[in-house]
């Protein structure tokens, strides 16, 4: 019997063994004592694994939806409330590793922790016994696959599609081997594009799907980078827009423009972006504004530091790694007034916001819930001189 203590950043529940070897847990949470479990890494200081039988529940435990939960969204164990004060704690515990006492951020929903995501990829699985295809996730921590028969995590009209396809596939006595994925998006209308991926062939172009932010409208290819949550990305857009006070906006890490398009069209924008893919829908959505104040730098952001000048707001909405050094040397050289940095890794954000505290301090912390029932967080700091 092993005692959990507590959810670490991650996502996982950390317990000790008897002979001191920390143990990361799936499916267990704080208080709750695991007597059975399987080990999905073991190294030589630590231990990772999914509880099988647990005794003592939490309070907060509760039945999950769908039984592929560990391959899409772990957290479907916890209750809605308990999963949003976790991720408030998981923040503040992130920066007070960088030495920062964050208070508590105010965390916001828009209370569908379930049938948000607008974006799925599917495996396919081979029965043996009934010799037709299956969707299929892949089982946490190995690559064995599982069949899926409910998925209750993308919206809905995603997996009515995926079904339909896998069900013409077995009437045209299709192998699984033959494909690599199933890749589908929906927008906010319902409405479907993508498809299959096929083992040794260029990935197909999809039809353009096209979705409104705050009242602008955006076309996107589907297996190409766009929010996955788009109500409660529109409610951090609305907080960001509130802190715009230069007439110039400089929009680093850009990707298809969204963020800079949305809150900041109006202004002197420069938009910066080094995936070609995501720089050339940016591009397009430039285009339809037609408009000449707006500047879009395929490159590194970290290449263009000639571009941060004094009388700006910077954005900042880097990959999970966080902004390089040389980008965070060059805003304390420059200081802009106002930094915004949004976030889907608060772990390298902390440490990045650590070393911007030099010259500013954080005016605004908030954070929104962009992946319900998985252990993911978005975060915004809004930094000021």
């Amino acid at each position: 019997m092993i005692k959990v203590e507590k959810i670490i950043p991650g996502g996982q529940s950390l317990a000790t063994a008897d002979d001191g070897k920390k143990i990361f847990f799936w499916n267990a949470l704080p208080g709750e004592e695991v007597t059975d479990f399987l080990v999905t890494k073991n190294k030589s200081h630590y231990t990772e694994a999914i509880a099988t039988e647990v005794s003592l529940h939490s309070p907060y435990r509760i039945s999950p939806y769908d039984e592929c939960f560990l391959s899409t969204s772990p957290w479907q164990i916890m209750d809605y409330d308990y999963e949003l004060s976790e991720k408030q704690s998981l923040v503040v515990e992130m920066f007070r590793e960088h030495g920062i006492e964050l208070p508590r951020p105010s965390i916001f929903t828009d209370g569908n922790p379930y049938f948000y995501r607008n974006k799925m990829e599917y495996s396919l699985y081979w029965d043996n016994d009934e010799n037709r295809i299956s969707l299929a996730f892949h089982a946490r921590g190995s690559h064995r696959k599982i069949p899926v028969k409910k998925s209750s995590i993308e919206r809905p009209e995603i997996f009515d599609t995926a079904c339909r396809i896998v069900d013409d596939l077995n009437r045209r006595g299709e192998q699984a081997r033959k494909y690599q994925s199933l890749l589908l998006r929906c927008n906010q209308d319902g409405e479907v594009s993508g498809g299959l991926y096929e083992n040794g062939k260029p990935h197909p172009t999809f039809l353009q799907l096209t979705d409104t932010i705050l009242g602008h409208t955006y076309s996107y290819s589907p297996n190409g980078f766009f929010q996955i949550n788009l109500p409660v990305y529109e409610m951090a857009l609305e907080e960001m827009k509130k802190h715009i006070n230069t007439s110039k906006v400089l929009d680093l890490y850009s990707g298809v423009g969204t963020i800079g398009l949305s809150i900041a069209r109006d202004h002197e924008l420069t938009l910066v972006e080094v995936d070609k893919y995501a720089f050339d829908e940016a591009t397009k959505n430039i285009a339809t504004l037609n408009v000449g104040n707006i500047l879009g730098i395929l490159s590194r952001s970290e290449d263009v530091l000639d571009h941060i000048e004094s009388n700006q707001t910077v954005i900042l909405d880097p990959p999970r790694a966080g902004c390089d050094s040389k980008l965070i040397d060059k805003l304390l050289a420059v200081t802009p007034p106002t930094i915004i940095y949004l976030s889907c890794n608060p772990a390298t954000q902390a440490r990045d916001v650590k070393m911007l505290l030099d010259k500013y301090h954080i005016s605004t912390a908030m954070t929104y819930n962009f992946f319900p029932r998985t252990p993911h967080i978005e975060n915004l700091i809004v930094l000021s001189l």
